[in-house]
């Protein structure tokens, strides 16, 4: 990142494009169990994950949206953890590879996420999926993604009904920066409160000057916060998780330019967390992963406590070990962290209970 920062203001490439180039020099680890084919639905490119071995029914459906802020990662940084979903949990994975930022904006990568969707839940019979078990999932903004699609498409007369969602470490609010983790792990690599910030900006379209003005809370007025404080105040998170360094703040007077500027970041499409209840209580079964070193912790936090209070079913498992990106290490050898294979079988475990 910091020689595509170089690269970037030289004028030679985007600093994501950089990025994005080195991380996919990384070779390919092919599982001789698991068939991989790359597939375009019209113009988005996909891959579709099936084990080798057939089967005499149909199979647990799988559809994954990567992480990466929607201006890094790729089908190619995600593959190892499709191959390993597939294999371990007997089920037909299908990719998505969305169309990043910079050179593609907001909606366009939630758009080809959604299209792709659509096109699968279509073909399910032409993959061996069961209509009755198909399952969104994603890492980071790509759980995010997942958490909007599952609440857009709650009750679709002509589409298969998603059977459950898993968020791993999702990003699921653009609107309150002053959370316990949001302070507590705020200059923790991968995810620090700069990079988030950056992503969120870039995504939103919003000016990078308005920083100090958004991390103060005074973007959003004061209605704001009396209306959903119920959904993301800091008291319905667990105090165990408020014993590092925490200092509640109250948000500042509103600046109303800057309220202009963000207050996309308040549609349900890019803070699944803040939509209605009547939407959130018809969610199907949720599983959701939090890491104790991450940003977003109190993301999904607050959406299990969202989720449980409406009458949801939710599998929740803390890595008090983790940190944000730490499933992505899976297959990098010595740099490889144990809690991204117990993250895994996690999963594993809960779709085979479906």
């Amino acid at each position: 990142m910091t020689w595509g920062m170089i690269f970037e203001k030289l004028g030679i490439c985007s600093m994501p494009q950089f990025v994005r180039f080195m991380h996919d020099l990384v070779p390919l680890k092919e599982d001789p169990d698991v068939v991989v084919t790359d597939l375009r639905y019209g113009t988005i490119p996909v891959k579709l994950y099936q084990p080798k071995v057939s089967s005499c029914t149909p199979r647990l459906g799988i559809v994954f949206y990567h992480g990466g802020g929607m201006l890094l990662g790729s089908l190619r940084t995600h593959n190892a953890i499709c191959c390993h979903l597939s294999k371990k949990s007997d089920s037909v994975v299908l990719a998505v590879g969305y169309r990043k930022l910079p050179q593609h904006k907001f909606p366009v990568a939630l758009r080809d996420c959604i299209a792709a969707t659509i096109h699968f839940l279509k073909s399910l019979n032409k993959y061996g999926v069961d209509p009755d078990r198909v399952v969104v999932c994603g890492d980071s903004v790509g759980g995010g993604v997942a958490a909007v699609i599952c609440q857009r498409y709650l009750s679709c007369p002509d589409l298969p009904k998603i059977r459950a969602q898993i968020l791993i470490y999702a990003s699921l609010q653009g609107v309150d920066f002053q959370l316990p983790s949001y302070q507590q792990n705020k200059n923790v690599p991968l995810a620090s409160r700069d990079f988030i910030f950056h992503c969120w900006s870039t995504v939103l379209d919003i000016n990078p000057s308005w920083k100090s003005t958004i991390m103060k809370g005074a973007h959003l007025p004061a209605e704001f916060w009396e209306k959903y404080r119920k959904w993301l105040g800091a008291e319905n998170i667990p105090e165990r998780f408020k014993k590092r360094p925490y200092e509640p703040k109250n948000s500042e007077p509103l600046n109303e330019s800057a309220y202009l500027e963000t207050s996309l970041a308040l549609d349900s499409i890019n803070s699944p967390l803040i939509a209605e209840d009547e939407v959130v209580s018809q969610l199907p079964e949720t599983f959701i992963v939090s890491c104790e070193y991450d940003l977003l912790r109190d993301d999904s936090l607050l959406y299990k406590k969202r989720l449980e209070d409406l009458g949801v079913p939710v599998t929740w498992h803390h890595m008090e070990d983790g940190f944000h990106g730490v499933l992505s290490t899976l297959d990098m050898g010595c740099l490889h962290f144990p809690c991204s294979m117990r993250i895994l079988d996690a999963m594993v475990h809960f779709l085979k209970g479906l």
